[in-house]
């Protein structure tokens, strides 16, 4: 699990931001939350390599941290989900007269 808080106040900054974003996309990771991204490895060899990856393209400011929990510890987590928020509803197409 790499959780992560990278500062967007620059224009370079935000391009970092991204960067690093997509390069952990591409590793495999999947993103739970903004700035929260998981990837199972099948093991502790597995996880090495990708902790050598995110040290790799780290951006040069910001705060990375990478948790690494077993399966078992990942079934216990618990998924809380609040109200789901209805959609708005769908403007119409737009009248084509021709």
């Amino acid at each position: 699990m790499a959780m992560f808080d990278l500062p967007t106040d620059t224009k370079q900054a935000r391009k970092e931001y991204a960067l690093f974003r997509k390069r952990l996309l591409e590793d495999g990771f999947h993103r739970m939350q903004y700035s929260i991204y998981l990837r199972p490895c099948s093991s502790k060899e597995s996880t090495e390599v990708h902790l050598r990856r995110i040290r790799a393209f780290l951006p040069p400011e910001g705060e990375v941290a990478v948790l690494s929990i077993t399966d078992k510890q990942y079934e216990r987590m618990e998924f809380m989900l609040g109200k789901l928020r209805e959609c708005s509803p769908q403007m119409p197409d737009q009248l084509e007269l021709f």
